[in-house]
This record gives structure tokens, C-alpha cells and sequence, in this order.
């Protein structure tokens, strides 16, 4: 399964990176790819590209305020959470993620 996501907090500093690691660290525990851009202080990291956007299965927007770009997950699968649920519950997160996809793909059969 491949995931994307964008990780944001209110201050655009620590939760933000926390939720980018905590997110990442789950994914990959979980045999997943991930790649997590932040949107902070300091402008636009690690930002996603269209084709990284078009493979992914799932979108997981760990965010706190309106993130630029967001038009770009238009039509796919995504989820949104505070980045405090991402920091707390990283793999459960993934899991409900992974659950979502499996979810869409036995709908589409």
C-alpha cells in the first residue's frame, strides 16, 4: 500500500515533524510506503509530487489548519485528523488507513 499525506499544526513547528516521524515510523513497522510532507514555519518540506499523489492508495492529512494544495487529493481516498491523533496513534491511524483501502477495493470488485 502506498500512502501520502501532508502533516500541519496550529505553530507550524514540533507537532508537525512529530506527526511527519510518528506517521512514517508506523507505515514502514507496517510493510507500507509513505511519504509525509509538512507545511510549517519554515514553508513547504518534502513536498509531494503529482505522480507520488496519483500512485498512492491513501491520503492522510494530519493537520490543524488549512493546508495549501489540499485540491491536489481531490478524488482520492483520503483521512483527516488533528496531527495530536497522528503523535498518539500513529498505527492505529495506519491501520484505519489500510482498512479504507481494503474497504474500496472489495466495493470495487
Amino acid at each position: 500500500m502506498k500512502i501520502v499525506g501532508v502533516a500541519a499544526c496550529t505553530v507550524g513547528i514540533a507537532h508537525t515533524y512529530i506527526a511527519q516521524e510518528k506517521l512514517e515510523n508506523a507505515a514502514k513497522k507496517a510493510g507500507y510506503d509513505i511519504v509525509i510532507e509538512t507545511q510549517g514555519t519554515i514553508g513547504i518540506e518534502n513536498e509531494l509530487t503529482a505522480e507520488q499523489i496519483a500512485e498512492a492508495d491513501v491520503v492522510i492529512l494530519a493537520v490543524d489548519v488549512k493546508i495549501s494544495g489540499r485540491e491536489r487529493f481531490d478524488g482520492k481516498r483520503m483521512i483527516q485528523v488533528p496531527t495530536e491523533i497522528a503523535i498518539k496513534s500513529p498505527n492505529k491511524l495506519i491501520e484505519k488507513a489500510a482498512e479504507i483501502v481494503e474497504q474500496s477495493n472489495q466495493e470495487a470488485v
